[in-house]
């Protein structure tokens, strides 16, 4: 550990202190316990018991995507500060001496790096849209996808819910607008209810993305106008600002026209997905009953170790 830089504080220092979570040195980098990730593991089987006989096709992504799919789906253009590329080197026996001789110096070393193929995940989705685009036109019922993957988002922070790599399980629903549209209800009341079980402070509100720039709080305020995204909060780090740790969101034709993802009928498909922040439920459920969770109450348990 850096010895002059910032200790960690807090709900932090007490995760590191606790063994729970390892420190890297990086903000919002963290190795996770044995017990850390055993409680992960409940809560994902919790959620498929939930969701599990919705008929899902299970689909695992690697944590990185195509960068030319990545470039297309827009994410570029409304969340540029979050995006993580993966760079590599590339240059001669001149190039690497150049390398080294930074490297010894303690100075920039990365001039050399070239953008590859891949990027970081941004959310388990991305990877979704063009793989079901290639597949052709949705059948009647419209699709269903059960996903999950390490993700990545470049804001570095001291609160342990606000993580650079982290995992997201998402169910992602593809069809018409009342199809998609139902999925999202169903889920805003499943998500309330699954959660309640767990015995934490919910709070369910109108939330919108962080969108970038000028355009970007014009887009944020038409999709809290609209009610397209919905998060259930509780307090983790602060009881005046909770964490999001379930989303609900509905992408209208977003997707779809991207895409060109189309209906059993011929028209743009829309889509809708929940989401689950797998690290965020758990430092949720260590904040509200404790580090020792033979200590737990007796139904919480029972909800994840059944």
């Amino acid at each position: 550990m850096c010895q002059n830089c910032p200790q960690p504080q807090g709900f932090l220092a007490e995760l590191i202190d606790s063994g729970l979570l390892i420190d890297t040195g990086v903000d919002g980098l963290y190795g996770r316990s044995g017990l850390f990730e055993e409680v992960i593991a409940r809560f994902d089987d919790l959620i498929t018991r939930h969701g599990g006989k919705d008929g899902a096709e299970v689909v695992r992504f690697p944590p990185a995507m195509s960068r030319k799919h990545f470039e297309k789906s827009g994410y570029l253009k409304s969340f540029p500060q979050l995006a993580g590329t993966v760079h590599s080197f590339a240059g001669d026996e001149r190039a690497h001496a150049q390398l080294l001789h930074n490297l010894a110096d303690g100075v920039d070393w990365t001039d050399g790096q070239i953008s590859t193929e891949v990027v970081l995940t941004p959310a388990a989705c991305y990877p979704l849209y063009p793989v079901v685009a290639k597949r052709g036109a949705l059948k009647a019922e419209g699709a269903l996808f059960d996903l999950q993957s390490y993700c990545f988002r470049h804001e570095p922070s001291k609160d342990p819910a606000r993580m650079q790599l982290f995992r997201m399980r998402e169910y992602v629903r593809f069809g018409t607008p009342e199809q998609v549209t139902e999925f999202r209800a169903t889920w805003l009341e499943r998500g309330q209810e699954m959660m309640a079980s767990l015995g934490v402070p919910l709070n369910l509100d109108v939330a919108n993305d962080p969108f970038f720039g000028r355009a970007g709080r014009m887009l944020a305020n038409n999709q809290r106008d609209q009610r397209l995204k919905f998060e259930l909060l509780i307090p983790i780090e602060s009881e005046e600002k909770p964490t999001a740790c379930l989303s609900f969101n509905y992408h209208q034709d977003h997707f779809g026209t991207t895409w060109g993802i189309q209906t059993a009928a011929g028209e743009t498909a829309h889509t809708a997905c929940v989401g689950f922040g797998m690290e965020r439920v758990a430092l949720a459920l260590f904040k509200h009953h404790g580090y020792d969770v033979e200590r737990w109450p007796a139904a919480v348990r029972n909800v994840l170790w059944p």
